[in-house]
């Protein structure tokens, strides 16, 4: 399975990321131009960069970026909400610290989150392994709010599907935030693996799927084939953006430059403005509209089974009970 973070993907340079030009030598061997009796920044991050690569530091730029976009989307007050994103996503935690119901939903062929030590926490945490779509046993419009990180709409190749039933699950009012691979991300797959011809065929492509070199597929999303598949399920696009405007490669040359700025990086990229054309993931806030959601008190941690479907039992990983706080570090 391949990692989430697009750091484990193609590698780009560009030319201010190359070696530094050295110079020719003469007939004698010596070179033309000499060494800089002071150090240059510019070629010590140069030499920085071969010497720790072009996405160190990028895997935890992601991760705060990622966070503080979640947080910023959570609702206000105590909510339930549903998490899809699989068992490699801590969002769940995230959410029920700040004081959500939540549910989290995986597929019964993925491993079950491991236990993680309960201390005092505001919010309530239950795991559930699920078939199928994963939301046929909860009735209809039971959740205020839907989570799909980790690329979730991105491995399940028949997204339709489970944006239809993300639809039915959320009350009016209700949203969906989703994490999907771009078309960005999805071309430059194909170019790493010479794959000219499908590289061609991305752009008139209605459904676009693209193989990683371990076998595994993914489908990947420009703005509009995004925007279509929530409104095809009844749902509507707030906003549409990419997960992070700054590439590893920018993101590992300043801080390679300045390692204290990583906190003035992730501010600059939650307020950078971008069209939606860049990036190697691409974040959606998509709402069911036909009127507000409740505000009043709170929402149980299990509602009521759908009618007719079987009951599912709690995975490990935490239960109403026993409220699981987010992994340390």
């Amino acid at each position: 399975m391949p990692l989430a973070t697009p750091a484990c993907g193609p590698q780009f340079r560009f030319p201010w990321m190359e070696p530094l030009d050295r110079g020719k030598g003469n007939e004698c061997g010596a070179l033309w131009m000499k060494r800089p009796a002071r150090s240059n920044p510019v070629q010590a991050t140069a030499s920085a960069e071969q010497d720790t690569g072009p996405a160190t530091g990028y895997p935890r730029f992601h991760a705060a970026v990622a966070l503080a976009q979640l947080t910023s989307w959570l609702p206000g007050g105590r909510r339930f909400l549903i998490d899809i994103s699989g068992p490699g996503s801590r969002a769940a935690e995230v959410a029920a610290c700040t004081g959500h119901s939540v549910l989290r939903v995986i597929d019964q062929k993925m491993p079950a989150p491991p236990p993680v030590a309960a201390y005092e926490a505001s919010g309530r945490l239950s795991t559930v392994t699920a078939d199928g779509t994963g939301l046929e046993f909860l009735p209809d419009g039971c959740a205020d709010g839907v989570i799909a990180e980790e690329r979730t709409l991105s491995l399940r190749l028949a997204a339709e599907e489970l944006v239809a039933e993300i639809a039915r699950v959320l009350r009016p009012g209700g949203q969906v935030l989703a994490c999907v691979d771009s078309l960005t991300f999805g071309m430059a797959l194909l170019a790493e693996q010479h794959r000219w011809p499908h590289l061609v065929d991305v752009p008139n492509a209605d459904v676009v799927l693209i193989p990683w070199p371990d076998g595994t597929i993914t489908r990947c999303y420009g703005a509009e084939q995004l925007r279509e598949l929530f409104t095809g399920g009844g749902l509507e696009v707030s906003w549409i953006r990419p997960r992070t405007v700054l590439s590893p490669q920018t993101v590992a040359y300043l801080l390679a430059r300045d390692p204290a700025s990583f906190g003035d990086l992730v501010n600059a990229e939650l307020h950078a403005r971008s069209d939606d054309s860049v990036g190697a993931q691409l974040i959606a806030c998509a709402v069911k509209r036909g009127g507000s959601s409740s505000r009043g008190g709170t929402t149980p941690l299990h509602p009521p089974a759908r009618e007719g479907a079987a009951p599912r039992s709690p995975a490990a990983g935490g239960t109403a009970e026993n409220p699981v706080p987010p992994r340390a570090g």
